[in-house]
């Protein structure tokens, strides 16, 4: 699905669907792409001539900048704001289930929405430079959509410190310490060669075996449809506040030099 800026793209080979998503800002998500994204994993997650999922982001730099600040101060009230936020909602909850193992692949920084994906995949491979940082806090929000996904993966301590200390990087090897990232490998081409090889593995494995542990892994989250709509909601109340529109514009600003 091609949009005026950035797309979502899939392809099936031997039982492997890919899916990229790409925009120009850093791999930011607005809201037309992570509709795209949602609706796209729960298509393939119910093809049967898929075995194992990989999602990936286009580019060399950024894995995911996480929500787009253009659509953040283009939001006017509260119903826009739930809307919006409901669309890294829908990502996270069509990834959660979805009947296929999903293969991430982190090749550079993830930020607020794009540790959210990096936590909502089931095996996550990354590069040494993949560090991340949940920046919500620091411009008035909180990462309140994701943060269910990023405590499943990290717990509670390590989620809080991510939330709290919302302008720091934390490095790939932190990520990898606590169990965000299965591995980490120190340039893209090995981290492609490790990905593809546990795909085709993954593709050669049992279906029905490989549905029954994603619901093991996911166990614990069926509410996870109404609880993520009302943090949808704090976030798009708190999204209008001055506080946040001075910030998103100060970071903007700051950017554009």
């Amino acid at each position: 699905m091609q949009h005026a800026e950035g797309y979502v793209r899939s392809e099936i080979d031997h039982g492997i669907a890919t899916i990229e998503f790409f925009h120009p800002q850093s791999n930011s998500l607005p809201g037309a792409i992570l509709n795209d994204l949602a609706k796209t994993i729960n298509d393939i997650g119910i093809d049967q001539h898929v075995k194992v999922i990989i999602l990936r982001s286009a580019g060399e730099k950024a894995f995911c900048a996480g929500a787009s600040f253009d659509e953040l101060v283009a939001i006017t009230n509260e119903a826009q704001g739930k809307e919006f936020f409901s669309g890294f909602a829908k990502v996270i909850n069509a990834m959660r289930k979805c009947h296929k193992l999903i293969i991430g692949r982190i090749h550079g920084k993830a930020v607020g929405g794009g540790v959210g994906l990096a936590s909502a995949v089931d095996y996550a491979i990354a590069t040494e430079d993949a560090s991340i940082k949940l920046s919500e806090l620091a411009v008035g929000i909180g990462p309140f959509v994701v943060g269910p996904a990023v405590e499943r993966k990290l717990g509670l301590s390590c989620f809080s410190q991510l939330a709290i200390d919302a302008t720091e990087w934390r490095s790939a090897e932190w990520a990898k310490k606590h169990g965000l990232y299965a591995e980490i490998h120190s340039n893209v081409q090995e981290m492609d060669d490790a990905m593809i090889s546990l795909a085709d593995k993954l593709a050669h494995s049992s279906p029905e075996a490989m549905s029954q542990l994603k619901k093991i892994f996911w166990h614990g989250t069926e509410h996870w449809d109404t609880l993520l709509s009302e943090r949808a909601a704090i976030s798009g109340r708190l999204v209008l506040s001055d506080f946040t529109r001075n910030a998103i514009n100060k970071f903007k600003a700051k950017t554009a030099k």
